[in-house]
This record gives C-alpha cells, structure tokens and sequence, in this order.
C-alpha cells in the first residue's frame, strides 16, 4: 500500500498527488500482482481522471468520501504491506531513473536555475528576504514548479542553515535556497547574490569531496564519510559537518534518503543527488545525476558565473546588478 507523495508520484509517473503541499496525498494505491486499485479522495476524483491520471488508472479508481482519509479506506478494503514495511526496497526500485524520468529532471533542473538567474537582476542590497521569496516563487510557479522550500538569508542572518524569509533587507550579501517539485521529482539549488564570501572556495572543496566519493557501485554511508572527511582537509574544523545535515540521494523526496553514517543504501546508475556542504557563511548545493563518468549537474543554467572546482562548472556568488 503506498501512502506517500514520493512513493505514489514515483508509481504513477509524476502525479501531482496533493492539494495542500502540507496535506497528505489526496489518493493510496494498493499494488498488486492482481492489478493496480487507487483509492481516491471522491471530491479530487474527477480532477485526477481528467488531468493526472492514465486512463488505465483511472479505470481502477474508487473513489473514498471525503470524510475518509484515502489510506484509511485502502487498508480496510484489502490486507497489505503498509509503505513502511518495505521503504528500503521501494527507496531502491526508484534510485535509479528511467530514461524519461531524466529528461524531466534535466527540464526541472534548468528552469529552477534559470527561475534563480532571473531572479538575481530583481534584487539589491535593500530588498528584504520576503520580497526575494516573492520574486523567486513567481517565477517558479509561472514555470509549473512547486516550491517546496524557499529559504533567504541576507547579512545579518547568514550564520543560520535553514533561514526563513523575514523582513530584514538582504545586505552586501544573500542566500537563496530552494526546493522545486515538478512530475514528483524535486530540484534543489542554493545561491549566493552579491559579494562573495570567505569561505566559497573552499566549501566548493568540500563539495569535490563528496561527489569524488559518489559512485555507483559505493554504499550511501562511505560516501557521506569522505565528504565529511572533506571538510578538514580543505580547513575548516573536521567536525563542521556535525552542525548541519550534508544532504544525499534526491528525486522524488527532497532527500530519500538523507545520508547519515547508519544509511547503507547501494548508489546506482542514473541516480539523483543533492549534497548541500555548509559552513557559516557558506553553502553550495546542487542536483546532479551520478553516471560511471561523474556527476552531471542538472540545475545549471549558463548564465549564471561560475569557478572550475573538480573538472565542473561550479555557481559563484553573482555581484548586485
């Protein structure tokens, strides 16, 4: 029985599975040799059939009262694995993208970088952190993008990793984060406008570590130890990575999972990755797809500057217009 927004955007090829980004998913599928039967929300019923779902999905929905959370209504109607149960296998089936997952991730990818590009030439050192949120949320919206996540940091407020947009101006220098999700899969991106900081090149060390660690054929759990690695070598204190989570495997959740020392999960082939090395002041954060070549970044967009790092093109802090 699948109950998440990641498991059934992955299942049913990109759904848009919710209504409220902080709801649950307005339909459950149950899987089965059998056949396929989605449970969906009666009043989001029509909606589906006639926007999101294949027909032949739309062939074998009920539809469930309103009243009735959809996953409640499918675990009565028939006996099944609940999603938990089996959250490593179904994190492993969809690690590695199909060929036409990937050109959606490389679409999503460029449009949120160039939703940050042209953002950039709206904002100056007066703009508050709200009004920078604005202005990057229309222009991921006006792209078909959901954001998920907006975070700003001007000045004053660098010091914090996950900064909520307040009404303080951005200052000399800012931090745009975001993360975007568009046919269920998420792009995340963090950029820096203004002067440049410090600590930027070396965070970008960093960074080289993690990625040189990310191989397909390596276990989630070694790769996020030579990252982490990575931080003293390139100066900072070694434990640096302790005060932030370094991210890890993307997709179809903003990190499925989030690396840690204890995720052992396999890396593969075509998967998506979102490393997002920080120190105070200092951040970089893209999303890549792991090949036996390397990682190729998919939010990128040309016009935004960039320093070599590692044999790739990697986002400087881009001067106030």
């Amino acid at each position: 029985m699948l109950t998440s927004h990641e498991a059934i955007g992955w299942y049913l090829d990109g759904i848009r599975t919710h209504v409220s980004l902080a709801g649950p998913p307005a339909l459950a599928v149950i899987a089965a040799d059998d056949g396929d039967t989605l449970f969906v929300a009666a009043n989001e019923a029509d909606r589906l059939a006639a926007e999101e779902l294949l027909p032949a999905d739309a062939d074998r929905m009920i539809r469930v009262p309103w009243q009735t959370p959809p996953a409640v209504a499918a675990a009565a109607a028939r006996a099944s694995v609940p999603e938990a149960g089996v959250a490593a296998a179904l994190r492993a089936a969809r690690a590695s993208l199909l060929p036409g997952e990937a050109a959606r991730y490389r679409a999503l990818g460029r449009e949120t970088a160039e939703a940050l590009t042209d953002a950039a030439p709206l904002l100056g050192p007066d703009t508050t952190e709200r009004g920078a949120a604005a202005a990057l949320a229309d222009l991921l919206v006006r792209r078909g993008i959901d954001p998920l996540v907006l975070l700003v940091a001007g000045a004053p407020r660098l010091a914090h990793r996950h900064p909520l947009p307040t009404d303080g101006p951005l200052g000399e220098r800012a931090m745009l984060v975001v993360c975007g999700r568009r046919h269920g899969l998420i792009a995340n991106a963090t950029r820096w406008v203004g002067a440049a900081g410090a600590d930027d090149d070396r965070i970008l060390e960093v960074e080289a570590g993690f990625l040189a660690a990310t191989r397909p054929g390596m276990r989630l759990d070694a790769a996020f130890a030579a990252g982490c690695r990575a931080y003293g070598a390139a100066g900072f204190e070694p434990d640096e990575w302790q005060r932030h989570h370094q991210g890890g495997p993307t997709g179809y959740a903003g990190r499925d999972p989030r690396a840690t020392a204890d995720t052992a999960d396999l890396i593969v082939e075509q998967q998506a990755f979102a490393w997002n090395p920080s120190a105070p002041g200092a951040k970089v954060e893209d999303t890549v797809l792991i090949g036996t070549g390397g990682a190729e970044v998919l939010t990128v967009d040309p016009r935004w500057p960039t320093v070599t790092q590692a044999g790739l093109d990697r986002p400087t802090a881009r001067p106030f217009d």
